[in-house]
């Protein structure tokens, strides 16, 4: 998808599709519904758009559309009207959403390329609506199809026109913001979609390497003798029943003084798990692809946060394994010592990926960072909780909180802050070690899990931890600019809200 600013309404000759946006205002009342608007129409429009409201064929529903093919007006050979609904111009998200669903739209009728008016939205349009707007069409053109047989008429690459008489400098750069992260959080799917056998430990450090290429990220992977000379005792029992080889993939970005302290943002990569030992139910085990979204989210918003030039310093890791029940699998009832010598019984197998993150969040520690942020899919309590609408994030520091929700807002990303306690720690003590992988009680599994994490944090460390079990994949039925059952990419726009606030 190609972007283009443009000052004023110009007709272009390889542009075949005029987009004015429709809005319902405010009601005054429950029985009173005002007529839709649509502002600063073309003169030649202005009767038809007339037309289509006395026959309520338009009613301002949000999105509700109406495509007039071969309407030649002003040189454009289609018209299409797209509403938002009540928007008064407060409500990025809801302008994000409108237009994935707008791409949709556009898709579907194989229209290649279109002019969108952004002055039928009102006279004054703020840079975050630019953005909003543009990810909102890149991120709902994301598709997942290089498995399948080549289509032969496949679409063109949709060109997109935004016309509007008061273009700033801030307005470039949000656009140029918004293909950035846009293009991040699709490369971040796709690592989620590729199926197990393509989207191995050692694939995901080349893909990783050459996502890098030109930037200012620094890739280094240890492989597993190094992770048994660093002690890395969670990554390697977790590995123990596969074939494949364990990874702990480093990435840096120097964007700040050398003085610096980073921002570590640590995410669990298992590109499959089976649940070991502890075996999963047959029933969507396929899903468990997924298992490394955490890992390929921290990867897409570190190249983000580069590609944005942000000035901080910045490091992601990522520990990435496979979760397999194979004949050295670990068993229930191990127990394993971490980096930081803290020994835990694995009483359950299948959950891993808290123990390959004790190492990672060990050597963050180690770092000296100024914060720590880890994303995994780390419960099923999670889904039962928030579903797929908010993402959780546990964390005691009051001030990355309101941080985090700062940021979450900016982004337009649903976050939920969780509590997590002393009885929480309490219930993840070891019988026969210090600690086990599983609650001594029933319930506050989400909890339970941050809590065995916060024992690999450094005291004094500011530290979040964001369970995207819910918000991972299979977003599409809340969210217009993402697949179905795809990877989503969630927090990545958050992460790199999160790192703008640290500049």
């Amino acid at each position: 998808m190609k972007f283009e600013l443009q000052r004023g309404l110009a007709l272009q000759s390889n542009i075949t599709t005029l987009v004015l946006f429709v809005t319902q205002p405010k009601s005054e009342g429950p029985e009173i519904r005002k007529a839709p608007l649509s502002h600063n129409l073309p003169s030649e429009l202005k009767k038809v758009f007339s037309e289509l409201i006395d026959e309520k064929t338009l009613t301002g529903v949000a999105g509700e559309f109406v495509f007039l093919r071969n309407h030649a007006v002003l040189g454009f050979k289609h018209i299409l009207f797209y509403s938002l609904g009540m928007w008064g111009g407060e409500d990025h998200e809801s302008l994000r959403s409108a237009g994935g669903s707008l791409e949709g739209v556009l898709n579907s009728h194989k229209i290649s390329s279109a002019a969108i008016h952004l002055e039928s939205l009102g006279n004054k349009i703020s840079p975050i609506f630019i953005q909003a707007l543009v990810e909102g069409l890149s991120l709902s053109a994301y598709r997942f199809e290089e498995l399948m047989s080549p289509k032969k008429d496949a679409p063109k690459e949709l060109k997109l026109v935004l016309s509007y008489h008061d273009f700033t400098k801030a307005h470039k750069e949000a656009l140029d913001t918004a293909v950035i992260t846009s293009e991040m959080v699709c490369f971040s799917r796709r690592l989620g979609d590729l199926p197990g056998n393509l989207m191995t430990p050692t694939i995901l450090a080349e893909e990783t390497k050459r996502a890098s290429k030109g930037s200012k990220v620094i890739v280094s992977v240890w492989d597993k003798a190094r992770l048994s000379k660093e002690k890395m005792g969670g990554i390697l029992c977790v590995a123990q029943g596969s074939s494949e080889e364990p990874k702990l993939i480093k990435m840096e970005y120097k964007g700040g003084k050398a003085s610096q302290r980073p921002l570590v943002f640590v995410g669990k990569g298992l590109t499959f798990d089976s649940g070991g030992i502890s075996i999963k139910p047959s029933a969507s085990m396929e899903e468990m692809k997924y298992d490394m979204c955490g890992g390929a989210n921290v990867i897409g918003a570190l190249l983000a946060i580069a590609k944005l030039k942000l000035k901080v310093n910045a490091i992601a890791l990522i520990p990435t394994t496979e979760n397999m029940p194979g004949p050295s699998a670990i068993k229930p009832g191990d127990v394993v010592r971490a980096r930081n010598g803290k020994s835990y019984e694995v009483n359950n197998t299948d959950a891993e990926g808290r123990l390959i993150l004790s190492d990672a969040l060990c050597l963050a520690s180690e770092l000296k960072p100024r914060l720590i942020v880890d994303a995994a899919t780390l419960t099923g309590a999670m889904v039962m909780a928030l579903g797929n609408i908010y993402t959780g994030f546990f964390t005691k520091d009051t001030e990355l909180k309101s941080q985090i929700e700062k940021a979450a807002k900016a982004s337009g990303e649903w976050v939920w802050h969780l509590p997590l306690c002393d009885y929480h720690t309490k219930d993840m003590k070891g019988t026969y070690a210090d600690l086990s992988n599983m609650s001594s009680s029933k319930g506050a599994g989400s909890a339970t899990a941050a809590a065995f994490l916060e024992q690999f944090v450094a005291k004094g460390i500011p530290w979040a931890h964001f369970d995207i079990a819910g918000t991972g994949w299979a977003t599409g039925s809340r969210l217009s600019y993402t697949s179905k059952k795809g990877a989503s990419g969630v927090m990545i726009r958050t992460f790199v809200e999160l790192a703008k606030l640290y500049e």
